[in-house]
C-alpha cells in the first residue's frame, strides 16, 4: 500500500480513504507510524471537544445534535464514539454509531468507533491519531464521545482543547465522590435531562464544588448549562459556551500552551511505548521468568530484577 497516495487522498478529504488510514493507525505497525508523520503537516487546524460523563448522561444525543449544529454553520465534522471493547471480537460495540444514524449519511460529517482497547481512561492512544487523520482530512470539529467511566476519564483532558463533562439530576448524590477526577477537567458542564426531578440540588451540588475552587480574576470558571438534549433544548447554548472557551483560550494565548503541554505528554508516551517494545526481547523475558522462583523464595527483590533488567538494557544499547 503506497503511504503517499494515502496521504494525498486524505487530504482531498477522501471518505475511503480516511478510513482506511484510520485502520492503518489503530493496527499500530510500521506503516502506521510513517502516515502518521505525513500526515502531521496538515494538522492543527481542527478544534476538539471531548465530551464525557457518567453512562447514560445522553452524552451520544447531545453530539448528535452539536453536529448538526455546527453543519448548518458550514463545518466539517469528524466524530470518534469510543466504545467499550468488546469481549468477544476485541473491537468496539459500535452503539454510538448506531445511536447517530441521522447524520451518518451526511457528508460533512465522519464517524468512527474506536474500541477503548483496555485503556483505564477509557480513551484509547490510538484514538488521538486518528483524531490526527481528521485534522488532515479537513474536518474543523473533531468530538471525542468517550466511554464515560467515571474518574478514570482523565484521558480526554490530554486530548480535547474544550472538555465537557455532561451529568443528570441523578448524578447529583454522587458528585462530591466525583470532584477529585472526573470533575476537575471540566472546561464546563452541562446538566442533560434537566426536566427530572433533582435538577436544582444537582445544581446546586455543582455551584458548591465551583465556589470552593481557588482561582483568580483572570482564570476560567467552568459554568453549568441546563439542557435536554433529546429535545434539542438548551444545544445551542453548549455550542456558543464552546466558542467562548475557545475565544478565551485564543485571546489569552492558552490554546497553543494548552497543545504543547499535551505533545509533550503525548510524546513522552511514544517514546515509552518504543523503549518498552525493544526492551522486552525474548532474552529479557526469559530472564524475567527465570528470575521469579528467586523473587518468590526470598533470595532477590521485585528491584533487584528490574535493576539487573534496566542495567542489562544500558548495556546492551552502549556497545
Amino acid at each position: 500500500m503506497n503511504v503517499n497516495e494515502i496521504v494525498e487522498k486524505v487530504f482531498n478529504n477522501d471518505k475511503r480513504y480516511v478510513s482506511r488510514a484510520i485502520s492503518i493507525v489503530e493496527s499500530n505497525n510500521s506503516v502506521s507510524t510513517e502516515l502518521l508523520k505525513e500526515l502531521h503537516k496538515k494538522t492543527g487546524r481542527a478544534y476538539r471537544i471531548g465530551i464525557t460523563g457518567p453512562p447514560g448522561a445522553g452524552k451520544s444525543t447531545l453530539t448528535n445534535y452539536l453536529a448538526k449544529f455546527y453543519r448548518k454553520e458550514n463545518k466539517k465534522v469528524g466524530i470518534i464514539a469510543v466504545d467499550p471493547t468488546s469481549p468477544f471480537t476485541g473491537g468496539a460495540l459500535l452503539g454510538d454509531r448506531v445511536r447517530m444514524t441521522d447524520i451518518g449519511n451526511d457528508q460533512g460529517i465522519f464517524i468512527r468507533s474506536m474500541a477503548t482497547r483496555g485503556s483505564l481512561g477509557g480513551l484509547s492512544k490510538k484514538t488521538i491519531d486518528a483524531a490526527d487523520v481528521l485534522d488532515a482530512a479537513g474536518y474543523d470539529y473533531i468530538i471525542f464521545e468517550t466511554v464515560g467511566v467515571g474518574q478514570s476519564e482523565l484521558d480526554i483532558a490530554k486530548t480535547a482543547d474544550t472538555t465537557i463533562v455532561v451529568l443528570v439530576p441523578e448524578s447529583g448524590d454522587s458528585i462530591q465522590a466525583m470532584k477529585a477526577g472526573l470533575m476537575e477537567i471540566a472546561d464546563f458542564f452541562v446538566l442533560n435531562k434537566s426536566d427530572r426531578p433533582g435538577s436544582d440540588s444537582a445544581l446546586t451540588a455543582l455551584k458548591t464544588i465551583l465556589m470552593l475552587r481557588d482561582h483568580t480574576a483572570n482564570d476560567w470558571l467552568p459554568g453549568i448549562i441546563k439542557c435536554i438534549a433529546s429535545e434539542n433544548v438548551g444545544t445551542s447554548e453548549i455550542a456558543e459556551e464552546i466558542k467562548r472557551h475557545s475565544d478565551y483560550l485564543i485571546n489569552n494565548n492558552l490554546l497553543k500552551e494548552k497543545r504543547e503541554e499535551n505533545y509533550k505528554l503525548r510524546i513522552k508516551e511514544i517514546t515509552e511505548k518504543i523503549l518498552q517494545n525493544e526492551l522486552w526481547s525474548d532474552e529479557i523475558e526469559k530472564f524475567l521468568i527465570d528470575s521469579l522462583k528467586l523473587v518468590l523464595d526470598g533470595t532477590t527483590s521485585p528491584y533487584q530484577v528490574a535493576e539487573m533488567i534496566y542495567n542489562n538494557f544500558k548495556d546492551k544499547n552502549r556497545t
